[in-house]
């Protein structure tokens, strides 16, 4: 930049500085510098640009301020995600949670239950392809498919794309939800199309108690966030049923967050899954960017039986046949992302590893008689993948 023009910049900012018609370009005033410093609500409401210690641009509507409404959920504290709304398009509660379905201006519908993003029409790729084909893309062959929770539909649409599926029985609890997204995201809801599709209505711990010892070559758990009801998805005697209605050497995979904001809630969950599954357990993970911190993961776990090697797909998607044909293309998944997804930053093979490190300590310390067997953390000097074993 040449000199000159420096100066004419400088210039023009002052100017812009001292005009009062600009807004935009004023010192935040007391309340607001106090309500990002986290002083009380109370004290931060004299400004239109901060509601619930938040701050935002000012938006408007036909020359009048819009009062907007923001929601802050304990799994993500300090953070909060938002979307220009174009239009809404369904407000529902149903027995178990509030649903609304808007038309966003970047990320087409978008589906939010009790005032989580679950789904937009954008990026649903990056997770329903992700969570379906990283564990049947792994075994040969599956035939008998469950689907925990999923009422969207859209791991239907996936797991039909695999022509040796012959059952595949899904257990929804809310029937609200299916309604509002076969109305809402035909692109998705297509998946209870399929005529292999059996839909169970009803709580799926009740489900899976009920269902046949050894059934399910693969188990795909579809849940919300683990808070509330759902937290008893990620516990262990919900993992120990899973375990039970899987065939040796089936597979599960399950929800298991962000890596930037839940090591603590991956750890847990790591070792249930590594003192239930005899088999192999690993995080995958993949980046959606309506979810929180961008990235989601997920725990894929086999029974003891046929030896599972989730890194490598066994069963490739793009060699079954019709799969991938003219009208079914994948946006998001294929073999090379399948591997890459069990390669993890630095940080956190670091923060796992040191988690088992120190389990496998504190074993060591008990008396003999309650030692179990120690878990370890197994790293892989040629592509770098963390593995519990």
């Amino acid at each position: 930049m040449e000199a000159g023009d420096a100066g004419n910049g400088s210039a023009a900012a002052a100017q812009i500085k001292g005009n009062g018609d600009d807004a935009s370009c004023k010192p935040l005033p007391p309340c607001c510098i106090k309500a990002k410093a986290g002083v009380p609500e109370s004290e931060a409401k004299c400004h239109d640009t901060v509601v619930s210690g938040w701050f935002t641009e000012p938006r408007s509507r036909f020359g009048k301020t819009s009062k907007v409404q923001y929601y802050n959920n304990p799994m993500w504290p300090g953070e909060a995600h938002s979307l220009k709304v174009e239009k809404i398009l369904y407000q529902g509660k149903s027995p178990y949670q509030e649903i609304l379905v808007f038309e966003s201006s970047t990320y087409g519908n978008v589906l939010v239950l009790d005032g989580i993003v679950q789904l937009t029409d954008k990026d649903e790729c990056a997770y329903q392809e992700m969570v379906t084909h990283l564990p049947l893309c792994s075994i040969p062959s599956p035939k008998n498919v469950l689907v925990v929770g999923g009422g969207d539909g859209g791991v239907l649409r996936e797991i039909a794309r695999h022509d040796s599926v012959e059952t595949i029985d899904i257990c929804e609890i809310d029937q609200l939800v299916i309604d509002v997204c076969k109305e809402f995201f035909p692109n998705l809801s297509m998946g209870f199309k399929d005529p292999r599709v059996r839909l169970h209505v009803g709580d799926a711990v009740d489900f899976l108690r009920n269902s046949p010892e050894g059934k399910y070559d693969a188990i795909i758990v579809d849940s919300s966030d683990p808070i509330g009801p759902a937290q008893a998805l990620v516990e262990k005697p919900f993992i120990q049923t899973i375990a039970r209605a899987l065939k040796p050497g089936g597979v599960l995979c399950n929800l298991a967050e962000s890596m930037w904001l839940h090591t603590h809630l991956i750890q847990d969950m790591l070792s249930i899954c590594h003192q239930t599954f005899k088999g192999s357990v690993h995080y995958a993970w993949t980046s959606v960017p309506t979810y929180p911190s961008g990235v989601i993961g997920f725990l894929l776990c086999a029974k003891e039986g046929r030896p599972v090697n989730f890194l490598t797909p066994v069963n490739p998607i793009e060699k079954i046949q019709g799969a991938t044909k003219a009208g079914k293309e994948l946006r998001f998944y294929n073999s090379e992302i399948h591997r890459a997804a069990f390669v993890l930053p630095t940080f956190v093979r670091r923060e796992l590893e040191s988690y088992y490190t120190t389990s496998a300590s504190t074993e060591k310390e008990k008396p003999k008689e309650s030692v179990s067997k120690s878990q370890k953390i197994k790293i892989l000097p040629n592509n770098a993948i963390l593995t519990a074993s």
